[in-house]
């Protein structure tokens, strides 16, 4: 039995759906994260803006399946990865939300804004620690009507500096 799925989403729900998306990044609850997406869904960090029908091809920081989702918040809460220990603090800014429309499957685009304060505590020293970074992106998001409500089919962040050297992104963005 196929139940029916209102497919409206409001820029009003599609703010309070990112917005307990980057709480979730914020407080660590990375398994609730998991949650959000669709079996199917895709968290990409590309180096050049493109299309998600390229996503498999392009060069990519991030190209994140379900089982990558999975095994990266696995690694970050439950085994002493030296790259996020200490664990990096992160304070997400999001701005500019527009319900961009349906794309081909029916999920609804949104288009926002995102400023990304990040801090890795670390010994005296240590490169790239103990000092606020500050990421901008431009996010995409793919939300998909499901009987439980809202879900990501696809968290695209194409980061101001993803041509840039990056350093230590092991955290989820």
């Amino acid at each position: 039995m196929t139940m029916a799925v209102k497919h409206e989403l409001t820029r009003a729900a599609a703010e309070e759906f990112i917005y307990r998306e980057v709480r979730l990044l914020d407080t660590l609850e990375l398994e609730e994260w998991l949650a959000l997406f669709t079996d199917d869904g895709l968290y990409w960090l590309p180096i050049e803006d493109g299309d998600l029908a390229d996503a498999a091809d392009a060069v990519s920081i991030v190209y994140d399946d379900a089982e990558r989702r999975a095994e990266r918040v696995y690694r970050t809460l439950h085994t002493p990865v030296l790259d996020q220990s200490p664990r990096s603090r992160t304070v997400h800014m999001v701005g500019n939300v527009e319900v961009a429309g349906a794309d081909e499957r029916g999920d609804m685009r949104v288009l926002c804004s995102q400023f990304i304060g990040e801090l890795r505590p670390g010994g005296q020293g240590q490169v790239g620690l103990n000092r606020t970074r500050v990421l901008a992106a431009r996010a995409e998001y793919r939300l998909r009507a499901t009987p439980d409500g809202w879900r990501m089919s696809m968290k695209k962040l194409l980061l101001l500096d993803a041509d840039q050297p990056l350093y230590n992104l092991t955290f989820v963005i």
